[in-house]
């Protein structure tokens, strides 16, 4: 028998609304689920292994890496290159094991476009004032709230664009327990809707 290949999923949603506890809670509870290291073109730093926590790339491997498509998606956080490898995830998928990245919306799409066939799931509370709550316990000043809510509300809007589904996280608890019939519901064929 044909051995099926595995799904990539992309968890994505503004900071705040719990996508790496909820992602924690289904990775602990589907071990049939794997996370791909991802790579960066900065220098290790003392204590670090290639391998373990990132892949490292010189700067020249790094843009023949992005020139090729190798990159599923890229980002420049600090000064520095990240990113997600295209055969790391292709090998796990081929070996019939799912995937499951969470990334910013950004990169998200970044992947939705290099990988259409990948399942894209938003990750956020139907009523902003739950992610207001939240970000006012964090906020180190009261010009920051606004500012935030609005780059989720834009966050929110351009994911809902490429997502094939939302979770509403307005309870973790709930929230993980929705990503982990989904993607059940999806390992077996049957309908995933998060309702």
């Amino acid at each position: 028998m044909e051995q099926k290949n595995g799904k990539l999923y992309v968890i994505t949603g503004p900071s705040g609304v719990g996508t790496g506890e909820i992602v924690e809670r289904v990775l602990a509870a589907r071990p049939e689920l794997v996370t791909v290291t991802p790579v960066t073109a900065r220098k290790m730093k003392k204590g670090e292994e290639n391998g373990k926590g990132f892949y490292f790339y010189d700067l020249d491997a790094w843009q023949r890496m992005k020139d090729s498509g190798e990159l599923l998606e890229t980002t420049v956080l600090m000064g520095n290159d990240y990113g997600t490898s295209r055969t790391l995830i292709e090998r796990e998928l081929r070996q019939g094991r799912s995937v499951i990245l969470q990334l910013e919306p950004d990169r998200a799409a970044q992947v939705k476009r290099s990988m259409p066939e990948s399942v894209c799931l938003l990750i956020a509370p139907q009523d902003e004032r739950e992610l207001a709550r939240r970000y006012a316990a964090t906020a180190r000043g009261s010009f920051e709230l606004p500012v935030r809510l609005e780059i989720a509300r834009q966050q929110c809007e351009t994911a809902a664009a490429f997502c094939d589904d939302t979770i509403d996280s307005s309870d973790i608890e709930s929230a993980a327990a929705a990503l982990d019939t989904f993607v059940g519901a999806d390992a077996l064929g049957g309908p995933r809707g998060t309702d």
